[in-house]
């Protein structure tokens, strides 16, 4: 086959693929190959027509063999990009992507359009595969090249905001050089908008706040751009929105970061993040109950942050409302789990805070709850206040060895440290070893000498110690009243200063001061409420008692504060006022069904009501619970007399006469 020859099958060849006449192309080609076996168009031709004849392998070859035999010719490459674009088969994606690159390479000198068509198909490509860094590198190189060839401003922000599009969920990837040329991308789209301010930009400038607050490590720049969009536009709320939470997570509240929580709240009062600012700002200046009302408010508003519900349960920590403690720290690690909650630096604080609370509460349940939220915390053994910790839930479990354990290495390894001393004089009260205990207490006054706790116990220890340290003022009170006056909301201080002022100094009226404060700070105290009722009944004050009694019961639910209930119960029935005594001395029942002496109060009530039969019951059901309760046994006979069962009421007496031979109100009935 001559020169000549070869170039007209080529050329019959490449008719027949224009008409389809795919084999027919093939032939033609073969007919060339046997003469010029390395003739490069012979080979592209059977591999477009073996494309077309879904021969995919065949093709795939044939182009190979053309590439090999001219490599940077474009022909070849662009023919297998097709066949791998057309290609069902996922593993041909990486062979694309080698294929493109050498089109970039060929077209780069040449034919820009075609550069960048293939450009985009790469990073579309990239983009499938969420290989981001690959994203990132070569669509900055499409942008160089528009940058190059004087596209116009408009035109490369449209390309940046794309580049945004393409790159924003890679933000989990955490790649440093893919999250830079992300952050850049913004940085180049919301400086390159084309009207500012407006609707579209501002829209941006949120997305790009709201990416930078995903990268702990970008407070600056998010800070400047925060800063930035507010001077921009000084009525969105967003920027400081953002700027709040980022001082609120960040744990460091500095003039700066409470003049933002002030503005925002200036702007929004209803702000969620500005609400629990103000919160936190409460807490510094020890206003608690100020800071749970904000940063409760707050949170219903912006749940999701640790940071938040860690300060709420400080501040309820504060006023040693431990329960509400441990719920707040249970939703901090809720948040944690969200994409919103940031890297775990506030896991640990939260979960020793949790554990403290749960000290508190001072019951098995809540020790073995506290051991496991400490199992969770990171390097929980080398820091000797979280160990201090893990001995008090030991001790409060019943664990005294492994307290002990605990107290002795502590105070070999950190001697200076007050929770070190503290565990240990924790010990030895539990063990009544009061002279020990008053030593731990005493050094770790020494080393903390602001800790209410502290002084608590001291006052406990000298309490227990022995008459003269109870009686002697400047022991038990001294202490008592120091505690007291370090932390005004610990109730129980308050109800052991009652103790005093009514056991030791006889001042009633000072007691029941004492006690009447211990109660507003812990309305589960039942000693102290019933001791403040108590005294003011002495007193002759019922008003006082009357008050307390009242608003105990107005909140209590069914079946709970059943001394309430009993005290006012009896009061009415002594002021003659029967029906509402039988109502309450019915709830204080609903809370111990099984108390004799309620029920002998309940059947005076309802005689006092003339209500006989159910007073007859009342009694009976009095003196089946306890049968030596005589009295009830004598008033159930009494209403079978009134109520004309003399058999019965004679068969009483009776019983009671050979229990109690002189029982004068029997021998009477």
């Amino acid at each position: 086959m001559s020169n000549k020859e070869v170039k007209a099958a080529l050329k019959s060849a490449r008719d027949a693929i224009r008409n389809k006449e795919y084999k027919e192309a093939l032939k033609h080609c073969k007919a060339v190959l046997k003469q010029e076996k390395n003739n490069y168009n012979a080979w592209v031709f059977i591999g477009l027509a073996a494309a077309e004849l879904e021969q995919p392998d065949q093709a795939k070859g044939a182009y190979r063999k053309a590439i090999e035999l001219e490599p940077n010719q474009l022909l070849a490459w662009q023919g297998l990009a097709n066949l791998y674009e057309k290609s069902s088969q996922t593993d041909v994606k990486g062979d694309l992507a080698d294929v493109y690159q050498k089109l970039l390479e060929l077209y780069e000198s040449g034919d820009k359009q075609k550069w960048c068509d293939v450009c985009n198909k790469l990073v579309e490509l990239y983009h499938q595969e969420k290989k981001y860094l690959e994203v990132a590198e070569t669509y900055q190189k499409l942008i160089q090249m528009k940058q190059e060839e004087g596209a116009e401003k408009a035109e490369l922000h449209q390309l940046w905001k794309k580049m945004i599009h393409l790159l924003k969920d890679s933000t989990q990837n955490q790649d440093n050089k893919t999250e830079q040329s992300l952050l850049a991308a913004f940085e180049h789209a919301v400086n390159s908008a084309d009207t500012i301010p407006g609707e579209d930009h501002q829209n941006l400038y949120k997305d790009f706040i709201h990416c930078l607050s995903k990268f702990p490590h970008e407070t600056a720049r998010l800070e400047k751009a925060c800063n930035d969009m507010v001077a921009l536009y000084p009525t969105v709320s967003y920027p400081l929105e953002v700027l709040c939470l980022h001082f609120i997570q960040s744990g460091t509240l500095s003039e700066e970061a409470l003049d933002c929580f002030s503005k925002l709240l200036e702007m929004d009062a209803s702000s969620g993040p500005g609400i629990i600012g103000f919160g936190i700002k409460c807490l510094q200046e020890k206003k608690y109950k100020e800071a749970i009302q904000s940063l409760t408010e707050g949170l219903q508003k912006t749940s999701q942050c640790p940071a938040a519900w860690h300060y709420l349960a400080e501040a309820q920590m504060k006023i040693h409302k431990h329960r509400d403690a441990v719920l707040s720290c249970n939703q901090g690690l809720k948040a944690l789990g969200t994409p919103e909650g940031p890297s775990f630096q506030w896991k640990n604080l939260i979960l020793q805070l949790k554990a403290k609370a749960l000290i508190k509460i001072a019951d098995a349940d809540a020790a073995e709850e506290a051991i496991k939220a400490l199992e969770q915390v990171v390097d929980a053994s080398s820091d000797p206040v979280v160990l201090a910790i893990r001995g008090q839930a030991y001790l409060n479990k019943g664990l005294t060895d492994q307290a002990s354990e605990i107290s002795q290495e502590l105070l070999l390894s950190h001697p200076d440290l007050a929770e070190s001393h503290a565990l240990e004089g924790f010990i030895h009260y539990s063990q009544k070893n009061y002279e020990q205990a008053e030593k731990s207490f005493l050094n770790a006054i020494e080393r903390k000498a602001e800790t209410a706790e502290y002084y608590q116990y001291l006052g406990l220890t000298y309490w227990f110690m022995s008459d003269e340290t109870k009686k002697d003022k400047g022991k038990a009170l001294t202490q008592f009243l120091k505690a007291a006056k370090l932390d005004s909301y610990l109730g129980s201080v308050f109800c052991y200063l009652g103790n005093y002022y009514r056991d030791i100094a006889g001042d009633k009226s000072r007691a029941r001061g004492c006690y009447k404060k211990a109660f507003e700070l812990d309305g589960t105290d039942e000693e102290s409420g019933t001791a403040a009722v108590d005294i003011s009944v002495e007193l002759g004050d019922m008003d006082t008692a009357l008050s307390i009694l009242n608003e105990v019961t107005e909140k209590a639910s069914t079946g709970t504060a059943k001394w309430a209930w009993l005290h006012r119960g009896l009061y009415y029935l002594r002021t003659g006022q029967p029906s509402q005594a039988v109502a309450d001395l019915q709830a204080a029942l609903r809370a111990d069904p099984k108390d004799s002496n309620c029920w002998e109060s309940l059947g005076e009530a309802y005689l006092s009501r003339g209500s006989y039969s159910t007073a007859l019951k009342s009694f009976r059901k009095a003196s089946e619970l306890n049968p030596e309760l005589v009295y009830s046994i004598y008033r159930a006979a009494a209403v079978e007399q009134i109520l004309g069962k003399y058999e019965n009421a004679i068969a009483t007496y009776q019983q009671i006469l050979k229990k109690t031979e002189d029982y004068v109100p029997a021998l009477k009935g």
